[in-house]
């Protein structure tokens, strides 16, 4: 049995819902299907889920709804026309989405259930129309597909006792039909998974059926080694570790939800990225164990919108306990950390900017300087990241120094190196505004001077 997980882009409007049913026929081992929202039509077009969210911060700010949400039963009431549907589900959204605004008490849970009702009512559409094909199929509820999770609004963590029960899905004649994005609590409470869960979804029921292969359908025909925004017509990667996927979704590659991996990674549960549009190409397959030998890296990720809080204090590395005191401040503060970088008598700590309101920053340098008695505290803006990935990359020779030689080629200052402790990744941070540089003479001499 497969799972397969279709995207935001995949399910955007009719014409695409045709080729969804049409891969899906094309292979009866696609038993188990999972379904984004409705995405983008066009550049400019906006994401259902996005307008779920819009009508709910009018709402609770006291503003008119009609308009949006006409525009979202406009958006589904197209795809059922032109599937020649009936309007059932475009009813529904409007009568659940009133009783929702009615009903629902706290406002971080009617969040969440309007962000859910994309993803349901799109469920409900395919399924119908793969009834209308010819296919046997049945809408699932994620709350009788088994999926339980953590009372947390918009982050929900996957509880482990649903996995037994997501198995008894295996028993259920025909295809099923399954919304993304959110589960229920113990108690009956819808609560979503972080932005992109769908991703999340698929991995859970392909860990809970323990599906042969979890096919994660985009619009994309594989994982490119670098942005194609900054490298024209990149090369595609043939093959990825799960280690090597996770580090390269965390830095900046938008294929796949940084977490969405973990529960096939758990039950060692291949995964392939394919393309809607060209559902007979091969892919990028990621699975545990190395498939394909590539060069000495196999991706260059990037992301900006980093700042660096640096701390500086004389024999900070005799004073026991004082990188707990500083991260300790950071937490109560509620702010995470990505990297913690260190030398004898300073501390640097990456943090995403946005976690960082003016009134914050000053709050958080004003108790470091009191609670931890430091010489030097200054934070910096603007800091851009650069992971290279590879399994195995400590063992190969001379993999920091092509990479300090071609940001150094491309004229760019390196502020920061940090080589984790396993053995994928090796981050350097610098000025935003030099990422692009950086990346394309990295990919000039990683990629495009060597046999990938």
């Amino acid at each position: 049995m497969k799972v397969a997980k279709f995207g935001g882009s995949s399910v955007a409007n009719a014409d695409m819902l045709e080729k969804v049913a049409n891969i899906i026929k094309d292979d009866p081992k696609r038993k188990f299907i999972v379904v984004s929202a409705p995405g983008k039509r066009f550049e400019d077009d906006i994401k259902v889920t996005d307008l779920f969210i819009q009508l709910g911060e009018k709402y609770t700010s006291g503003q008119e709804i009609d308009e949006i949400l006409n525009k979202i039963t406009d958006r589904f009431l197209s795809i059922t026309q032109d599937l020649e549907l009936n309007g059932e589900v475009v009813q529904r959204i409007k009568d659940e989405t009133k009783r929702l605004l009615n009903d629902t008490k706290e406002e971080s849970n009617l969040k969440d259930s309007l962000k859910a009702m994309g993803e349901d009512s799109l469920a409900r559409v395919l399924s119908a129309y793969l009834n209308k094909i010819g296919l046997k199929a049945s809408y699932v509820n994620p709350r009788d597909a088994g999926i339980f999770v953590s009372d947390e609004p918009g982050e929900a963590q996957i509880l482990d006792m649903s996995y037994e029960k997501i198995y008894q899905l295996r028993k259920r004649e025909g295809i099923i039909v399954i919304p993304g994005f959110y589960g229920y609590t113990e108690k009956g409470v819808l609560m979503t998974f972080p932005r992109g869960g769908s991703d999340i979804t698929g991995s859970i029921i392909a860990a809970g059926i323990d599906a042969e292969l979890y096919e994660n359908f985009t619009d994309v025909s594989s994982v490119y080694c670098v942005n194609p925004t900054i490298i024209d017509d990149p090369k595609e990667i043939k093959s990825l570790t799960y280690r090597e996927m996770r580090e390269l979704s965390y830095a900046g590659f938008s294929v796949f939800h940084d977490e969405a991996l973990i529960p096939a990674f758990n039950q060692n549960i291949p995964v392939c990225i394919k393309n809607t549009n060209e559902p007979q190409k091969p892919g990028t397959m990621i699975s545990a164990e190395k498939q394909h030998h590539n060069g000495p890296i196999v991706g260059i990720a990037s992301d900006k919108g980093f700042s660096s809080i640096y701390v500086g204090k004389y024999l900070m590395n005799r004073e026991l306990g004082f990188g707990k005191g500083l991260l300790n401040i950071l937490v109560e503060e509620d702010i995470s950390f990505e990297h913690a970088p260190s030398g004898i008598d300073s501390m640097s700590v990456i943090v995403r900017s946005d976690q960082l309101n003016k009134g914050k920053e000053q709050r958080v340098i004003k108790r470091i300087k009191e609670e931890l008695q430091v010489d030097t505290i200054s934070i910096s803006h603007g800091l851009g990241i650069i992971m290279i990935v590879g399994e195995g990359m400590s063992s190969r020779v001379n993999v920091a120094a092509i990479a300090t030689t071609a940001i150094a080629k491309a004229g760019v200052n390196i502020e920061m190196i940090n080589q984790g402790s396993s053995d994928v990744s090796m981050m350097f941070g610098m000025q935003e505004t030099d990422i692009n540089r950086a990346v394309q003479m990295l990919y000039h001499d990683f990629i495009e001077l060597s046999e990938f």
